[in-house]
C-alpha cells in the first residue's frame, strides 16, 4: 500500500485534524517515557547515526552518500550500515552503488559485520530512534523548507519525537536549497546553544544532458519532491508539469503509462529521480531521463573534523 503522508502535517500550524489527533499523540510519547531504557551497545568501530526526527524527506541517504565520499577521498575505510525494509530497496540499492553496504534486519549485526572487516567508521543511514546502539556521533537531518511541519508528533504532525530531543544529539544537518537558514539557525538555538549546524543544498551533477529549450514533466515518488522540482527550476528548465508520489512509491506499469501519455500530450519530456528510476521496475523507461543530483557541503573541512 502506498500511503501519501497529509498535507496538514506541514502546514505551519497545527490545524483541527492535527488538534483530533494530539490525544493519540500524546498517549504515544507519554507510553515510551513508561518503558526502562535498554542497555545500548558500544562498538570498537567509529559510529556515525545519520537520522532524522521529521518522518521522510530530510536527505539522510544524501548526506550518508556524501559522507561516505569525503571519508574516502581522505583515505578512511567507512562503510554504511542500513536496517533491511522491504519497501526501501531504492535507498538499499542506492546506498550499494555509492559504496560498502552491510544490510540485516538488525543493526547491531550490520555494525558487528562492518567491524569484523576492520572498517574505520560506520555510517548508519537512519537509526536515531534505535535504542539497542550507542553511536559516536549523532546527526539530526531537516529540510530547510518542511522544517518540523506544524511541530507535532505522530499521528498529528511528521515528528517521530518532540523536537526538544534534538538537545540529544550532536550535530543538526539542514538540507534544500539554503531557504530559511538564519530563522531555522534562530529556532534551534532556542533549544540548544551548543548543537553544531551544517548546511547543505542540491546541486544537479547531469544538467548538460537536458536542453534548455525544451519543457519537462517532473515526477517523484521522494520524501520532499518539491525540493527536486525547485532545483530542476532554478538551473533554467521550464517544468510545465509535476507528479508528486508517496515516499518509496512502489511504481506500476499502469502509472508509468499514464505519465508517458501525459508528457506525450503535453509535448515534453520527463524527468524522475535516480531513487525513483530504481523503482521502476524495468517498465517502458525509454522516454524517462534521470536527473541525478549531488548534495554539496557548504563548510567540508567543519563537517570532516567533526567525525574524526
Amino acid at each position: 500500500m502506498n500511503l501519501k503522508k497529509p498535507k496538514f502535517w506541514d502546514y505551519k500550524k497545527p490545524n483541527l485534524k492535527a488538534y483530533l489527533l494530539y490525544p493519540i499523540a500524546f498517549f504515544i510519547e507519554t507510553t515510551k517515557k513508561l518503558f526502562p531504557k535498554s542497555n545500548k551497545k558500544k562498538f570498537k568501530i567509529k559510529t556515525v547515526c545519520i537520522g532524522n526526527i521529521y518522518l521522510g524527506g530530510t536527505g539522510k541517504t544524501s548526506l550518508s552518500i556524501k559522507l561516505n565520499k569525503l571519508l574516502n577521498n581522505r583515505n578512511i575505510k567507512s562503510c554504511f550500515i542500513k536496517k533491511y525494509y522491504r519497501k526501501q530497496v531504492d535507498e538499499q540499492k542506492l546506498l550499494e552503488n555509492n559504496g560498502r553496504l552491510f544490510l540485516s534486519s538488525k543493526r547491531i549485526d550490520a555494525i558487528e559485520q562492518a567491524e569484523s572487516q576492520n572498517y574505520d567508521i560506520a555510517i548508519l543511514d537512519d537509526g536515531l530512534q534505535d535504542k539497542t546502539i550507542d553511536c559516536d556521533i549523532s546527526f539530526v537531518c531537516f529540510n530547510n523548507i518542511n522544517w518540523i511541519g506544524n511541530g507535532m508528533t505522530l499521528p498529528a504532525g511528521p515528528l517521530r519525537e518532540n523536537i526538544n530531543k534534538i538537545k540529544n544529539y550532536d550535530h543538526i544537518f539542514l538540507n534544500g536549497n539554503l531557504e530559511n537558514i538564519d530563522y531555522l539557525t534562530q529556532e534551534i538555538h532556542k533549544i540548544s546553544s551548543t548543537i553544531n549546524i551544517h548546511l547543505g543544498k542540491y546541486e544537479p551533477i547531469n544538467l548538460d544532458e537536458f536542453k534548455k529549450n525544451r519543457k519537462y514533466l517532473v515526477f517523484s515518488g521522494i520524501g520532499n519532491h518539491q525540493t527536486f522540482v525547485s532545483m530542476i527550476k532554478k538551473n533554467g528548465l521550464e517544468v510545465i508539469k509535476d507528479l508528486e508520489f508517496s515516499d518509496h512509491y512502489k511504481y506500476t506499469k499502469e502509472d508509468i503509462d499514464k505519465i508517458l501519455n501525459e508528457a506525450g500530450n503535453l509535448n515534453c519530456e520527463i524527468i524522475t529521480t535516480e531513487k525513483d528510476f530504481l523503482r521502476l521496475n524495468n517498465y517502458n523507461v525509454s522516454g524517462i531521463k534521470i536527473m541525478k543530483a549531488e548534495l554539496k557541503i557548504m563548510d567540508e573541512d567543519k563537517l570532516i573534523k567533526s567525525i574524526i
